[in-house]
């Protein structure tokens, strides 16, 4: 087997490419959970309480008052 200086170096980065990909994989796999957790928490609340979910992360004013603009002045109602 070679043991030169540039096969090391080019199997150290491959692992670490490796290495690196499956970190990233486990990372976006909990995201992913985490986001649809939260989704299902924000349904769940949502049916209870009869806020949406804007009213909850405390967007509700901005809704509201989009919804109550007159149609013919939508561009103007921020």
């Amino acid at each position: 087997m070679d043991r030169t200086p540039a096969n090391d170096t080019w199997f150290q980065g491959k692992a670490a490419r490796s290495i690196h990909e499956d970190q990233l994989k486990k990372v976006e796999l909990f995201n992913g959970r985490a986001a649809m957790i939260g989704f299902v928490i924000g349904v769940i609340t949502e049916g209870l309480t009869g806020q949406g979910i804007l009213h909850q992360i405390g967007l509700g004013p901005l809704v509201d008052g989009y919804a109550t603009c007159s149609v013919q002045m939508l561009p103007f109602c921020f």
